[in-house]
C-alpha cells in the first residue's frame, strides 16, 4: 500500500534535508530570473511566485516557468489557471503555516483544533491577497470582500480540504518535533496546489476569475 511507503519516506530526516536543498536552489533560480529577465512583473506577482516556490520547490518553479514569465510563447486558459492557483496558494499557504505554528507549536492543541485554526487562517490570508490589492485600487471594503468571496471561496475550500486532509492522514499522531510532522506539511501543501488547479481552470473558463495578468502584457506595458 502507498501509505506505509510514503510515511517511511517522509519520516526520514533526509527527506527534509533534500527538500530544503531543492527549495533553496529553486528560490535562487526564481529570484535570478525575476530580477534579471522578468523585472516588469508586478511586485505582487513576484511575491506570489516566491511564496509558491518556497512552499513547493521545483514544482512551484515549474509552474512559474510554464505560466508566469514574459518568455511564454502564448497564453492560454491552462496558464491563466496556474497563475490564479499560485495567487490563491501564496496566501493560503501562509495562513496554513501560521495556523500550524500557532495551534500546534505555541498552543499545543489537538489535531482537530489545529485543522480548524489552520483552515480559518488560510481563508483570512487567501482573502487578503485579493481584498488588499482591490482596496489599493479604490474598491470599497465591502465590494472587495464580496469579490474575494465569489472568486476565491471554491479554490480555497478545495485547496485546504485536500491539504489539511492529507496532513491529518499522514501525520495525525506526529508531534511538532518529529520529521514526519514537517514532511507531511510540505507534502500536503503541494497536494493542495494540485487539487486546486482544475478548480481554478474552471473558474477562469466560466469568467469567475480573470486568472491574473498575462506576463507578456506587463513587459509590453513597461
Amino acid at each position: 500500500m502507498i501509505e506505509p511507503v510514503l510515511k517511511a519516506i517522509l519520516t526520514s530526516p533526509m527527506f527534509l534535508i533534500t527538500w530544503a536543498v531543492l527549495v533553496a536552489g529553486s528560490v535562487a533560480v526564481l529570484i535570478r530570473d525575476l530580477w534579471r529577465r522578468n523585472p516588469e512583473i508586478a511586485g505582487l506577482m513576484k511575491a506570489v511566485w516566491i511564496f509558491t516556490v518556497v512552499y513547493s520547490g521545483p514544482i512551484g518553479l515549474a509552474v512559474y516557468y510554464y505560466s508566469g514569465r514574459k518568455q511564454i510563447a502564448t497564453d492560454s486558459m491552462w496558464r491563466r489557471g496556474f497563475r490564479s492557483t499560485a495567487h490563491c496558494y501564496s496566501g493560503c499557504g501562509a495562513g496554513e503555516i501560521a495556523g500550524v505554528f500557532i495551534a500546534a507549536g505555541l498552543l499545543s492543541l489537538g489535531n482537530w483544533w489545529v485543522a480548524g485554526i489552520t483552515f480559518a487562517l488560510a481563508y483570512v490570508a487567501g482573502f487578503a491577497m485579493t481584498v488588499g490589492p482591490l482596496m489599493q485600487e479604490g474598491v470599497p471594503f465591502g465590494e472587495a470582500m464580496w469579490d474575494a468571496f465569489w472568486s476565491e471561496s471554491a479554490s480555497i475550500t478545495v485547496m485546504e480540504i485536500v491539504a489539511i486532509g492529507v496532513d491529518l492522514w499522514l501525520a495525525a499522531g506526529a508531534t511538532i518535533g518529529e520529521p514526519l510532522f514537517w514532511s507531511s506539511l510540505v507534502f500536503s501543501l503541494t497536494a493542495g496546489l494540485v487539487a486546486a488547479y482544475p478548480v481554478n481552470v474552471l473558474l477562469v473558463r466560466f469568467g469567475v476569475k480573470e486568472g491574473m495578468h498575462d506576463p507578456r502584457e506587463m513587459a509590453h506595458a513597461d
